[in-house]
């Protein structure tokens, strides 16, 4: 009876912080931080194995910067769930042969929709009001890609209205190279929105055989290139992708298998994301040195939509903060394993 009740209790909690997510701001978020904090750090067995071992007590942390971060390396070894709701989908991170990838159990695949589609239309309108064109291998090819995923949604739903009268292209174009000329110069003369998203060498690689006018497509790299092309900073592949393609602008998507959120980076490479999460930075030699006296570090990412699992994480990105909601990816921690979106495609 006591664990039927316990798993009431959790689902209860889980489906009320879901719904509430949407209304978190600046001025809520530590409230609600800290209220997933308590809630993981007793109902999460591999965060409260990790406070425990850390001899943390949960009900001593009272404020924002004390709560404790989990490394992300526990994603490659353990199930981080928060509750005992049965899988839909595990999002499994690329990785090179023979590293151990990491897997995020995803308990709502509806949920992980709906918080995909409010954070690209809190920067960027309506879903259906876009064509997506990915240089993405497709759903059928990595279905446990979070990204692909995500993007195999957004299709979908750009999809919807789809008529005889309006035609609507959307769809995965990494080995269709000509098609994808055909409908970005079809889709440019429509005047209709377009997205160009995928992997920064598909671009690259894209942009180089066929440079072209796309000054009126959005064009979203989602970073990745180890393995496949030599090392470049971001500002250097912006200003390749801007050449190529006669644009103002490169755009860019953040996100990771462990996470549920995204950001996005209009220009400049400056990311923002939503208001349900924060950024906040780590002492390069000391992980446990969190604070906003730092501006460059090691970023821990506080993803208040990772309800099922755990949304205190301590990541292998180095980053940046602008100010309190806008922020630079500097790259890895040297000793980090070779992972990320450019390796889906083997």
């Amino acid at each position: 009876m006591k664990q039927e009740t316990q798993q009431i209790y959790t689902t209860q909690f889980i489906n009320n912080f879901k719904r509430e997510i949407f209304k978190i701001d600046q001025t809520n978020f530590e409230e609600f931080a800290l209220r997933l904090f308590y809630f993981q750090a007793e109902h999460n067995f591999v965060y409260k194995s990790y406070l425990d071992a850390l001899s943390i007590d949960k009900n001593e942390v009272k404020k924002l910067a004390e709560i404790p971060f989990l490394p992300i390396e526990f994603f490659k070894t353990h199930k981080v769930v928060s509750s005992q709701v049965p899988t839909e989908i595990i999002f499994e991170s690329s990785g090179t042969t023979g590293s151990q990838n990491s897997q995020h159990h995803l308990l709502d695949a509806n949920f992980y929709k709906n918080v995909a589609k409010h954070t690209f239309e809190k920067f960027y309108g309506k879903l259906q009001d876009y064509q997506f064109l990915a240089l993405l291998p497709s759903y059928l090819e990595r279905a446990n890609s979070s990204l692909v995923y995500m993007v195999a949604d957004f299709i979908a739903q750009s999809r919807a209205g789809e008529g005889r009268e309006n035609p609507n292209f959307s769809g995965f174009y990494l080995s269709h190279t000509q098609d994808l000329i055909q409908n970005l110069q079809h889709l440019q003369a429509k005047k209709q929105k377009i997205v160009l998203i995928g992997v920064t060498f598909a671009l690259l690689d894209f942009a180089e055989s066929n440079p072209m006018d796309l000054s009126d497509v959005i064009i979203m790299e989602t970073g990745g290139m180890k393995g496949r092309r030599r090392e470049m900073i971001r500002e250097e592949v912006h200003e390749i992708l801007k050449t190529s393609f006669n644009c103002q602008h490169i755009h860019s998507e953040y996100g990771m298998t462990e996470l549920l959120s995204q950001g996005y980076a209009i220009n400049d490479g400056i990311f923002q994301s939503p208001a349900w999460v924060k950024i906040l930075l780590r002492d390069t030699n000391d992980p446990f040195e969190v604070g906003t006296h730092l501006r460059n570090g090691g970023m821990n990412v506080i993803d208040l939509a990772n309800v099922d699992s755990c949304a205190f994480i301590e990541t292998k990105d180095l980053g940046t903060l602008l100010d309190n909601e806008r922020f630079r990816v500097l790259g890895r921690y040297d000793n980090a394993e070779v992972r990320g979106c450019n390796l889906l495609i083997a």
